[in-house]
């Protein structure tokens, strides 16, 4: 539950600090004091979306935090999945920087905002009034029901089984698609595929044909620059090998009286032996190249026949080619085999089918055994708000597989007893809504196990004796989990455990406990108006039990 929250520079309010009861509390406050910007910093502190013109001050950041208990709650799965810390004392803050930046923290810890607002629907449900109109939503409708009957489990159990069977039937059109186009295309795949199979290439085979035909082109050239070669280095006499082992020999023979003549004859004969070597190579490729025609060609036919490929397939290379050839065969082998993957993804989808009827028939079942125990708790609370005759219906109607089952369901009310009951948001008036939907959250309230709930407003619309069963009602929910209520209505306000009253001055917003005595002051206000009369005191009193 929410122990304490801390607004800062939002909308009208500079600083704000709320420490609520654990039980029932009450805020009360003129129209325009800020009761709904209040409202709106804490849905922002619950993952609602940001607004940059909600900043007050644009020079300074604009925060938002809470601290809640959180023990008994069960929350430690949600922290560990999230890699979050948990603490049973957690601290939940939303910060708007003057660019317009949103940062939200978990125990200090940054989140994104989904988490954020996945772990505020869990801590606070806020209601307010435009949220009667919740009741035409057929998702509420169907919650609801599920919330009543305990579908949760089972529920979540379907929902996987949806999705899988939607996403076989996406396969299965895929493939579906892929196989008609498949069956047009196959000619000319089968073309594409034997001409570059029959094509039999391979990795870096055109620069080496590019290579090898550089040089039977010139072969003539390099015959005749490694025969100079050999020539430079093998002719008697007055070859260079032949010169070197001369000098070689001559500083041999002084090498006695000129030390320096042995290093030079040793870096000679290491040269000579390069040099040998150098020969011996340029005889090999001499033996070696040839001006084969024959070969000449066959390497241009073959390096013709890559070119063309490349250009008519818009391949850059070879490997490009060959990536082409292996989609091809393999575009061919889906379409032999193609029938055999079609029956594995129908069969699939099937048993999918079946699983999903079969689940939605569960749910089916538990919404139409809880239906009917819903349907009274609703009409028992509406008699206490003075509403006896209330005809009220949670009525199933079978559909076609959805999100949340085969089902649509309808609330269908009638506040005359002698009238036909017909659909809620079609019926029903403002006052009439505000107590169906009080009812249905009375109901829903204790099976959600929510620990802080907060109605805005949802007394609109009744007075006297029914504003004061309303107040019961508000008060009863309390017993067992936070109720925070924004009134307008005394009855309401005077149940209470703690009583806030929302104020502006000079343009900012404020909120204060009342102590006793400026409780019944409040409550004689909210009773007879500004002007305080003695018996609007007297009767605040007798609504406080004092």
């Amino acid at each position: 539950m929410l122990r304490r929250l801390t607004v800062e520079n939002y909308a009208l309010i500079d600083t704000l600090v709320l420490e609520p009861d654990t039980r029932l509390n009450i805020i009360t406050g003129e129209t325009g004091a800020g009761k709904s910007i209040l409202l709106g910093a804490l849905g922002l502190l619950l993952g609602a979306r940001s607004d940059l013109s909600a900043v007050k001050d644009t020079t300074r950041n604009c925060v938002v935090e809470g601290t809640f208990d959180l023990d008994g709650l069960g929350l430690e799965p949600f922290f560990e999945e999230n890699d979050l810390d948990y603490a049973p004392q957690t601290i939940l803050t939303r910060i708007l920087t003057p660019a317009g930046k949103s940062r939200s923290f978990v125990n200090d810890l940054p989140v994104q905002l989904t988490q954020l607002r996945e772990l505020g629907t869990r801590l606070i449900d806020i209601h307010s009034q435009h949220q009667n109109l919740i009741l035409s939503s057929e998702d509420f409708r169907i919650s609801a029901l599920d919330t009543v009957a305990g579908n949760g489990g089972l529920l979540e159990q379907y929902r996987a089984e949806y999705a899988k069977m939607t996403e076989l039937k996406r396969q299965l059109a895929a493939l579906r698609e892929a196989a008609e186009e498949g069956r047009r295309n196959e000619e000319w795949l089968r073309f594409q595929t034997e001409e570059l199979t029959a094509a039999d290439l391979r990795a870096g085979e055109q620069a080496e044909t590019e290579e090898e035909l550089a040089v039977l082109e010139n072969a003539d050239r390099i015959g005749e620059a490694l025969a100079g070669l050999r020539n430079a280095l093998d002719t008697d006499e007055t070859g260079v090998l032949s010169q070197l082992k001369t000098a070689e020999t001559e500083l041999a023979h002084i090498g006695e009286h000129y030390p320096a003549a042995g290093e030079y004859a040793a870096r000679i004969r290491s040269v000579i032996e390069e040099l040998k070597d150098i020969g011996s190579s340029a005889a090999a490729d001499s033996e070696r190249i040839d001006a084969d025609p024959a070969r000449l060609a066959k390497l241009s036919a073959r390096l013709d026949t890559l070119l063309a490929l490349q250009q008519k397939h818009r391949a850059a290379d070879e490997s490009e080619l060959i990536a082409l050839r292996d989609r091809c065969t393999a575009q061919l082998a889906a379409l032999d085999h193609g029938s055999e993957a079609l029956e594995a993804a129908e069969t699939a989808l099937q048993q999918a089918q079946a699983k999903v009827g079969t689940l939605a028939e569960r749910l089916r079942k538990g919404r139409a055994k809880a239906a009917p125990a819903f349907a009274e708790s609703v009409c028992a609370t509406l008699a206490r708000l003075g509403m006896p005759e209330t005809q009220f219906e949670a009525c199933l109607t079978p559909t076609e597989p959805g999100r949340t089952g085969a089902d649509a369901v309808e609330f269908l009310f009638t506040a005359n007893r002698n009238a036909a009951p017909r659909p809620i948001e079609k019926i029903a008036s403002g006052g009439e809504l505000s107590r169906v939907m009080l009812a249905i959250k009375a109901l829903l309230a204790s099976r959600m196990q929510l620990p802080t709930i907060i109605f805005d407003e949802i007394d609109t619309g009744v007075s006297g004796r029914i504003a004061d069963a309303m107040g019961d009602i508000i008060a009863q929910l309390s017993a067992t989990m936070q109720v925070i209520d924004i009134t307008h209505l005394p009855q309401v306000a005077s149940k209470g455990a703690a009583h806030f009253v929302v104020s502006k001055h000079d343009g900012s917003t404020a909120i204060a406990r009342l102590t006793d005595d400026e409780r019944v002051a409040e409550i004689a206000k909210m009773l007879s108006g500004n002007t305080v009369t003695d018996a609007a005191l007297a009767q605040a009193r007798i609504l406080l039990g004092k």
